[in-house]
This record gives C-alpha cells, structure tokens and sequence, in this order.
C-alpha cells in the first residue's frame, strides 16, 4: 500500500485507486489482465497489469479508450484470423528488443551508424 501511494510506475496510485473505487465503472477486461473503466460523463481510463506501458493495450480496446469507437470490444471483435498474430507490447530498449541478424552485440567493430561518403 505505501509502495501504490508514492509511485506511479507501480500500477495505479492511491489517487487513481480512490478516483476509480468512488467514481468508476468497470467496462471490460482484456486478455493482458488490464482493466478499462469509465466514469459518467464519458471519461475512460484503464488499470495496466503490471508495469505502466500504452503499448499493452491491444488494438480492439485501443478504439474505445480513444473514443474512436463507443462500444467496448464484445467477445466477436476478439476473434482472430490465423495469421494474426498474439498482441505484444513494445519491448524497444530492453533485452527481448528486436535486432536484425547483420548485427552482432559482441562485435567491437561493429558502429551504429556509417559515416556519409561523396
């Protein structure tokens, strides 16, 4: 509780935490275990699983918390084709990011960018 009261990176903070308990109606889950709510006069948020990242939320709930769409994702909006792929979130500047075969991290030779030559 003190840890949710002083750090926002941590989930939700103890004022979110209040906003959402006095103020908020539960909309929907998604499969990541982040919850989406909304108040009354048509404000959304949502309650990330975990770290704080935008990029957890997956493309059918990103309509909704943006107000492009006003219906929550229903159960047929979550069906997937079997060539799409299972959502993941941005994993740039961590260790799982993605890096292209040509480069090799232990290589000492190896430069992050080339110089221009006329």
């Amino acid at each position: 509780m003190i840890k949710q009261i002083f750090t926002w990176w941590n989930s939700q903070t103890f004022g979110t935490f209040l906003y959402t308990t006095l103020f908020g109606k539960l909309v929907g889950k998604d499969e990541q275990g982040n919850k989406y709510y909304k108040n009354g006069k048509g404000k959304r948020w949502v309650i990330y699983k975990g770290e704080i990242n935008a990029s957890k939320i997956t493309s059918e709930w990103y309509l909704w918390i943006h107000g492009i769409s006003n219906q929550p994702p229903s159960e047929n909006d979550k069906i997937k084709f079997s060539w799409q792929k299972p959502h993941k979130d941005n994993k740039t500047g961590t260790d799982e990011s993605f890096t292209p075969n040509k480069i090799i991290k232990n290589d000492k030779k190896f430069k992050k960018y080339e110089s221009w030559k006329p």
